[in-house]
């Protein structure tokens, strides 16, 4: 084989080598379609962010410049979100029991290994229909905290108190639930005795288990494949708290909306760790963020938690006297924020100070407006020249403040 034609939404791709290389190269091309989806839709908000502004002046050349920014918008071709159509299959889950109002509560956590510390008075109070979602830097120990909460590891001090008919299902990155020894069909009728071959064969082809596939070992599947079967598998348990650790890695995308689309409008709750800012978009209505050895919470979606992230770290996890306990590269990381939160801040204030001058020129040349309507200085050609001469220079300055103020909402 030294040529593959795909055959998807409507387009025919040609891709030279075999299936591997093909398998390779279309996820390649998927990942970048993605990142200039992104992109381009970070793009828009921006601009439609100025437009709004603009029209905020409510002046007549700042509206004219909002309708000019808005004719170019209308004119962008727009980027559908990249999607794959391999499968037409819908997860609806509803736990069998339900939780009490509190979930989970974390009281003065702390964990470290040797010098390191991960958590050190951590708090952290999860309610029924939460669907959290765990981000942090890398290392900051936010598999670990999971670990935690599901018994693998133990607290140095602290308290992890469920609340009343809590039921867990956990999926781990290394999917440690599965038997290499066993077929795919087995892994879940093992599990679960008392389904029929039918229901099993539905929840394993929701999951792109379809035909031999169900025979598979699954010591011979992918890293992909695996992490579809633990998620179909955690999908039947009767857990009405699913606590997930990086649960997109490794899926298609077909797969990540499947599970998206279920986990949205799951009736239990949810607590992820996730890199996946789409994923996290679809399912998060809270994020928890692992900052400092404390947790912030921020009772909104990824949109709000870019928003507040600042203020929320200054409030919750404000800067310590004794630095001491942070490595070097945790001090120049640190350092390197507080660089880039002044550089906002300086263009925060630059762009203020240029529109209370917008408003105040504006204002200015609306007053001479009226007076050259002053039917008392009609005749007075003198005044007149004075007046059109002051009004033409402020429109001039006020041009340069305009130009000065898209220019710095735009760095």
């Amino acid at each position: 084989m030294t040529k593959i034609i795909d055959l998807s939404q409507g387009t025919t791709e040609v891709y030279a080598g075999n299936y591997s290389s093909f398998a390779e190269k279309k996820k390649q091309v998927w990942a970048a379609r993605i990142k200039a989806y992104e992109k381009q839709q970070a793009e828009i908000r921006h601009q439609e962010e100025v437009i709004e502004k603009l029209r905020s002046f409510n002046r007549e050349k700042s509206i004219k410049r909002a309708e000019s920014r808005e004719k170019v918008l209308s004119k962008i071709d727009r980027l559908e979100k990249p999607v794959e159509e391999d499968a037409d299959m819908h997860l609806v889950l509803t736990p069998n029991v339900r939780s009490g109002t509190d979930v989970l509560s974390v009281r003065g956590l702390r964990k470290s290994f040797g010098s390191r510390v991960l958590f050190d008075g951590a708090e952290l109070e999860i309610r029924r229909g939460n669907r959290v979602c765990l981000i942090g830097d890398n290392g900051t120990g936010k598999s670990t905290f999971l670990k935690l909460l599901t018994e693998q590891l133990a607290p140095d001090a602290g308290e992890i108190r469920y609340g009343a008919n809590v039921y867990i299902g956990y999926y781990d990155q290394e999917h440690q639930e599965l038997s290499d020894e066993k077929s795919v069909f087995d892994e879940l009728h093992d599990a679960y005795p008392a389904m029929d071959n039918t229901a099993i064969r539905n929840m394993l082809a929701a999951f792109l288990f379809t035909g031999d596939d169900v025979f598979k070992r699954v010591g011979d599947l992918s890293g992909g494949e695996k992490a579809r079967l633990a998620l179909s598998k955690l999908m039947l348990s009767e857990a009405n708290f699913l606590i997930l650790d990086e649960p997109t890695n490794h899926l298609d995308m077909t797969s990540r909306e499947i599970l998206e689309n279920a986990l949205a409008s799951y009736e239990g709750t949810v607590l992820t760790v996730s890199h996946d800012r789409f994923f996290i978009n679809a399912v998060a209505t809270d994020i928890l963020e692992l900052y400092r050895n404390r947790f912030i919470f921020y009772p909104g979606n990824y949109e709000y938690y870019l928003e507040k992230a600042d203020a929320y770290r200054r409030r919750y996890a404000p800067e310590e006297e004794n630095a001491a306990a942070r490595n070097v590269q945790g001090a120049l990381d640190w350092q390197q924020q507080k660089n880039e939160q002044a550089r906002k801040r300086k263009l925060e204030n630059e762009q203020k100070k240029l529109e209370d001058r917008i408003t105040e020129l504006e204002a200015r040349i609306g007053a001479l407006d009226e007076e050259l309507l002053d039917p008392a200085i009609a005749t007075d050609a003198e005044k007149l020249g004075a007046i059109a001469a002051e009004k033409g220079a402020l429109e001039r300055r006020l041009e340069e403040a305009y130009e000065a103020w898209e220019a710095a909402v735009s760095s």
